[in-house]
């Protein structure tokens, strides 16, 4: 494979970049093993992102590679329309016992956009299966990130993911969000003040009437939108207000499940059951796209009761990909083989003090953490509302370290194998770059 610089970018229409930016000065990857990348010039690149959240085994795990290549030479591809393969079978029940046994069933998606929307479709569909077909209304929340397609655009609350798109779902209605630096800045762990937020649930009940309304769907955590870390007893209420009125809870983990918080998922962490959980990124540690929704039983086994055929109109050429069953196998053995969440959990107090050992450093107004999830939210330059968290971004990629930006938040998600080395060459680059910055 070529991994010299390529020739022309022109092609190329990146997503969610600064095109025309990145193509004067691009930040070319060309391999990746532990927890560095290599760039096109040989430079080593510490990973502080785990890629885009979907890494938490660190890069190059040699039993996914294996398990990948084989699987590519016994079954390419095989459809799970109407006939299936021993893989998303195995893979199934591997999930149940991962996520331990919570829920009775998993539908296989290619991402965590289409696992958005499929479980805002069966959470639809479940609805009318049960004679309440009225309840058509999704709920999500202000600043909440969902994927892409129409479904998670109209739950999801970013407004430059939403404004270009026209009106998108009809009915699509946002809780509060629940980011609150006056009385919460510098949080370890859940802030202590917001619980209360919870209740604009029942404000768009009594606005909309319970009887319209199928779901609501949070991020347990909020990550694209900068590390929205839920108020301590917040989650347990939306579960309370949903349970009283027959809403349907859907936990969107795509980056929160397979370790993140040092537990499978974050409801784990959190005591908190969702009715049906959307997982991607690390549930194949990146290397083969994959989506997933778990459902419990009781959702799964109202359509069972349907007259006999397809109980639901819904799925994808690529849901349970044989490539990505057996990566999402492997990436489960190394889970447990290597004690990955763990050592998760055994590094999580030193991350944490590192992170807020940035207090007083330049243009920092907020540093918030929680499990293997930090946030450095900047200051941002008056009328450059982004510039600052950019300029961060490049300039720590210059200095060796890959960082996630959105806005003037920086987040912080490395790979769940890192060492206390790693915390230390992490946060002693991240330093020096909020030093320079202006």
């Amino acid at each position: 494979m070529n991994q010299s610089r390529p020739h022309s970018m022109s092609s190329f229409w990146m997503p969610f970049t600064n095109n025309r930016d990145f193509k004067r000065d691009p930040r070319l990857l060309v391999a990746a093993e532990g927890m560095y990348y290599r760039d096109v010039d040989g430079n080593q690149i510490l990973d502080g992102a785990a890629g885009l959240w979907c890494v938490p085994c660190g890069h190059g795990q040699p039993k996914i590679a294996q398990a990948i290549a084989a699987m590519a030479g016994q079954l390419d591809y095989a459809p799970t329309f109407q006939m299936g393969h021993p893989a998303a079978f195995e893979l199934a029940e591997a999930l149940m016992e991962f996520s331990g046994h919570r829920f009775g069933h998993v539908f296989y998606t290619g991402s965590g956009s289409e696992a958005v929307d499929t479980a805002l479709k069966i959470a639809l569909a479940y609805h009318k299966a049960r004679g309440e077909g009225g309840r058509t209304r999704l709920i999500g929340r202000e600043r909440g990130y969902h994927g892409v397609g129409f479904g998670g655009l109209s739950v999801g609350g970013i407004g430059a993911n939403r404004k270009n798109f026209g009106p998108l779902l009809p009915g699509a209605d946002h809780l509060r969000h629940t980011h609150d630096l006056e009385r919460n800045a510098y949080s370890r762990g859940e802030p202590a003040f917001g619980a209360e937020l919870a209740d604009d649930l029942e404000r768009l009940v009594a606005l909309h009437d319970p009887s319209t309304i199928a779901a609501v769907i949070v991020e347990p955590v909020s990550g694209s939108t900068g590390v929205l870390i839920p108020p301590k007893g917040y989650l347990q209420r939306l579960r309370d207000i949903c349970d009283r009125h027959g809403i349907l809870l859907i936990f969107d983990e795509v980056i929160t499940g397979f370790g993140r918080l040092g537990t499978p998922f974050a409801g784990d962490y959190f005591r908190v059951e969702p009715d049906l959980m959307c997982a991607a990124k690390g549930i194949t540690n990146g290397a083969v796209p994959m989506g997933a929704v778990f459902s419990k039983g009781f959702i799964h086994d109202a359509f069972m009761d349907a007259p006999p055929g397809i109980e639901l109109f819904h799925g994808y050429t690529y849901s349970g990909h044989p490539l990505a069953c057996a990566a999402a196998l492997a990436t489960l053995d190394v889970f447990r083989e290597q004690g990955v969440m763990e050592n998760a959990r055994a590094m999580q107090p030193y991350f944490e003090d590192a992170l807020h050992a940035l207090r007083g450093l330049p243009h920092v107004i907020d540093l918030r953490s929680i499990g293997m999830i930090g946030a450095v939210e900047l200051e941002p330059i008056p009328g450059k509302p982004g510039a600052r968290g950019y300029a961060a971004l490049k300039a720590a990629f210059a200095d060796g370290l890959l960082i996630r930006t959105t806005g003037d938040i920086i987040a912080l998600s490395p790979p769940l194998v890192l060492s206390r080395q790693h915390v230390d060459e992490l946060f002693g680059k991240l330093a020096a770059v909020l030093k320079r910055l202006e």
